[in-house]
């Protein structure tokens, strides 16, 4: 489009760069007009000029206060996990010795409720009055009580029986009152030969049940072979006789069969007898409810023949009592072989132990900013562990990535795994991250220029 002037605009504009021409000559002064145009242009230049740089500023205000921030940078990791020492079980040095335990498996393995330890050798040797419990198993099956509350047929004693108390005598055995004629119920003459160990009992009971002792060693032998325990060799029912042996394999087996059986398990676990006819005696088993015992049967016949097979419900920690069925043959004495059952128990039940892994509060790591904010990163919760002995403890990590750097958000857990049993806690932040203040923003802009780079 064309743009048409009027003459007097363009006489104007003439005289007006005549007097400029003047001017720069040096040959006059501007007029007014002159000078108020160049005000005009020059206040035109410099409001231009604040402008541009007005709208500079404020670009750079509004980038500085909306750029985007780098993530708080720092590291966490779970503390190691720990290594605990092996379990020191306390198997006795003297004689042989066998245990079995049930109830632990995922702990002790399957092979624990076989024989899951053992000391000295497997070979045969005299169980002493360990016999009568197998004189007992073998009586009950030809003349069978209904549980333990039933007294079973009643047996009177002859003149022969009585002599068996004077017999035994003699022999440094031990005994308990048989008068001629007295009367006993079969329960309570198995609790007299059980519960003090008394061995005129166990021939007199042996012979009533089967009429003679040839036929009860006849029923003993196939006894024994039905239930596999081929290294025991019954000659007699009192284990008076050093011929009576077993091996700590086959007394394992054999505490089993006794433990299961109610009548064998309700005497032998009672700490003493009453009747009438032989008053008061005491069980021979002085460990009864020691780190657990609840039966079975010693056997003693004098110094380095101290027998015990035993079994016990042993508290380790677990929901359930584990089941322990365990043999000493040869012990030097009965105080020296108590405390080698008792030590061995003891030393079982320590080795199941809680382990501590972390504490609340525990610091693992730390976030830091670039604009001076921090926070550390700990344990939530406490955790430990139940394993037994040494069992290997591992550990795994889930992380989170925080979201707002808040105090208490938890941005991971921890698991560890001993055994069967796992355990966990969260990690969280621990203090608040600040955003920063607007101040940082405007004064710090490599930063803000280096958070906006694309990360490889």
């Amino acid at each position: 489009m064309t743009t048409h002037h009027s003459p007097d605009d363009l006489s104007d504009f003439a005289e007006l760069m005549s007097h400029e021409q003047e001017f720069a000559e040096g040959r006059g002064r501007l007029p007014p007009e002159v000078r108020r145009a160049r005000r005009r242009r020059a206040g035109i230049v410099v409001s231009v000029v604040i402008l541009v740089i007005l709208a500079t500023i404020g670009g750079y205000t509004g980038w500085a206060l909306t750029a985007p921030l780098s993530p708080p940078t720092g590291t966490w990791s779970a503390p190691p996990a720990p290594a605990p020492a092996a379990a020191a079980i306390a198997l006795p040095t003297e004689g042989a010795s066998a245990i079995s335990i049930s109830g632990a498996d995922a702990y002790l393995g399957a092979e624990a409720s076989g024989i899951w330890a053992s000391s000295g050798t497997n070979e045969p040797r005299s169980i002493a009055s360990i016999s009568k419990l197998i004189t007992a198993l073998v009586v009950l099956e030809a003349k069978p009580l209904d549980g333990a509350g039933d007294p079973g047929p009643t047996i009177t004693f002859s003149e022969a029986d009585h002599d068996l108390y004077d017999e035994y005598y003699a022999r440094g055995a031990t005994i308990a009152e048989m008068p001629a004629g007295s009367s006993m119920s079969l329960h309570d003459a198995l609790a007299a030969m059980l519960i003090p160990s008394a061995s005129n009992y166990a021939e007199a009971v042996s012979t009533w049940a089967y009429g003679s002792q040839g036929a009860f060693l006849r029923a003993t032998r196939g006894w024994l072979g039905a239930h596999g325990l081929t290294g025991t060799t019954i000659v007699e029912p009192t284990g008076m006789d050093l011929r009576n042996v077993s091996t700590p394999a086959d007394l394992i087996a054999l505490g089993k069969i006794a433990a299961a059986h109610p009548v064998i398990a309700a005497i032998t676990g009672a700490a003493s007898f009453s009747h009438p006819t032989i008053g008061v005696m005491t069980n021979t088993n002085n460990l009864l409810g020691t780190e657990g015992i609840t039966g079975l049967k010693t056997g003693n016949l004098g110094e380095g023949s101290y027998g015990l097979l035993y079994t016990a419900m042993l508290g380790v920690g677990l929901p359930e009592r584990l089941s322990v069925t365990g043999v000493m043959l040869g012990g030097s004495s009965r105080q020296s072989l108590g405390s080698d059952v008792v030590e061995l128990l003891a030393s079982i039940r320590g080795g199941f132990r809680q382990v501590p892994l972390a504490s609340t509060g525990d610091r693992l790591g730390s976030f830091t900013t670039p604009w001076g904010e921090s926070a550390e990163v700990a344990v939530a919760d406490s955790a430990s562990i139940f394993t037994w002995s040494d069992t290997p403890i591992t550990v795994t990590v889930d992380t989170r990535t925080p979201a707002d750097y808040a105090d208490g958000e938890v941005i991971g857990t921890i698991t560890w795994t001993a055994g069967p049993n796992t355990a966990s806690a969260d990690v969280h932040i621990v203090g608040d991250i600040a955003p920063p203040t607007e101040w940082w923003r405007l004064t710090h802009p490599a930063e803000l220029l280096a958070a906006g780079e694309p990360r490889s």
